[in-house]
């Protein structure tokens, strides 16, 4: 997509509200791998990741503003950014399901080949985590045009399937848009934990890919659909007081988890019809080992070493995808992270326009962006050892 009108004057970046914590970067930091401050700035980030780095004045200055789309782009822009189409919409979700069905094809045809089952569970845990961006995209009403299809082909394609809700999601999600690194924003237990040590990273994906991991968030969700604990797609989960009675548990679970449950009956019944009714167990089998994985790895680096800013640019982070990383951690332009936090109506489609345009106008020469999924990890492990 290229937009129609020339660069905007651009307007003053707004200032930072004074009741929340105003941050610099790495480049203000006196060490390395915890919270730290200089001239009154705090940050939870201990290394340098933006490849072309400014002056320490220059970056401790831009923490003082917040910076929106408006800052580079003309209201018509905006307009066009933000414009979904219902037929790219539909390729999105049927690119992904059709990735899957190829999966399970590949496997059918090569049962006892390794090489078959490795590829299989690789792309069925990056499409898995794919309807999970999807949904996301049909949280902010962004991947179709319809309000209807968002709400409903997110719900029945996208979110059920991945045993996720949507409405509730969405609601969760819009929190954490508006407090983004601050310290009630709902998704900042998956930040926090980082930078860290590489003995404890290996354990985290250790625990992915051995189902740990899986267990817990099975818990977790049968307990959140029950209504026995408060629904968060991050941490911090809260039991429900008064508790629930055995009827009202129940009546939750019939509604929050009926439509995974259907849905992946669904699945089932077209895999038993297709002959191969055991490959369902290898879509449960990928929920449970690579899709903890590629999670993992996709919020490390949305806001993981981040600064604890109000300001887009510090607390968000780009991070250049390969192809195979759009395949397994990065699908649907989900690494387009901060082009997302700036505009977060932009569908997924457009957000590739959208970042050239704004690195042309000069915003990634003060943005948090890593080069690869490599680099990031390697950010991750950065904490010295205790």
């Amino acid at each position: 997509m290229k937009p129609t009108s020339s660069k905007p004057q651009a307007p003053e970046p707004t200032e930072a509200p004074q009741n929340d914590r105003e941050v610099g970067t790495a480049h203000d930091a006196s060490s390395i791998g915890g919270e730290g401050c200089a001239g009154g700035a705090r940050w939870r980030f201990g290394t340098a990741l933006d490849p072309h780095p400014t002056s320490t004045q220059s970056r401790f200055m831009s923490a003082k503003i917040r910076h929106t789309a408006a800052t580079w782009l003309s209201p018509e822009e905006i307009s066009q950014f933000t414009r979904a189409s219902n037929a790219s919409g539909a390729l999105s979700i049927a690119t992904s399901w059709a990735l899957i069905a190829a999966a399970f094809v590949l496997l059918a045809h090569f049962p006892t080949s390794p090489l078959a089952w490795l590829t299989t569970l690789v792309i069925l845990g990056g499409r898995q985590l794919a309807l999970a961006i999807l949904m996301h995209e049909c949280a902010h009403h962004s991947l179709f045009a319809t309000p209807a299809l968002n709400q409903h082909v997110g719900q029945w394609l996208c979110a059920a399937p991945v045993w996720q809700r949507l409405t509730d999601y969405r609601t969760h999600h819009i929190k954490h848009h508006g407090r983004t690194s601050l310290e009630d924003d709902p998704d900042l237990g998956l930040a926090n934990a980082f930078p860290t040590t590489r003995a404890s990273l290996l354990r985290k994906f250790l625990r992915d890919v051995t189902g740990i991991a899986f267990i817990r968030r099975v818990v977790a969700l049968l307990l959140m659909d029950a209504g026995v604990i408060s629904y968060t797609a991050s941490t911090g989960a809260k039991r429900v007081e008064p508790r629930p009675t055995v009827a009202r548990m129940l009546k939750q679970l019939a509604t929050n988890f009926g439509p995974t449950l259907l849905t992946n009956a669904v699945l089932a019944t077209i895999l038993w019809t297709s002959g191969n009714p055991w490959l369902y167990a290898v879509w449960v089998l990928a929920w449970a080992t690579t899709f903890s994985v590629f999670v993992r790895i996709r919020s490390i680096a949305e806001h993981g070493m981040t600064a604890t800013s109000t300001d887009p640019l510090l607390n968000t982070r780009t991070t250049q995808a390969n192809p195979l990383a759009r395949l397994t951690v990065a699908p649907h332009h989900v690494n387009y992270h901060l082009e997302h936090h700036l505009l977060p109506k932009v569908p997924h489609y457009k957000l590739t326009a959208l970042h050239h345009l704004l690195k042309e106008r000069g915003a990634y020469l003060e943005a948090t962006e890593a080069k690869g999924y490599g680099q990031v990890l390697r950010l991750a492990v950065s904490h010295p050892r205790r």
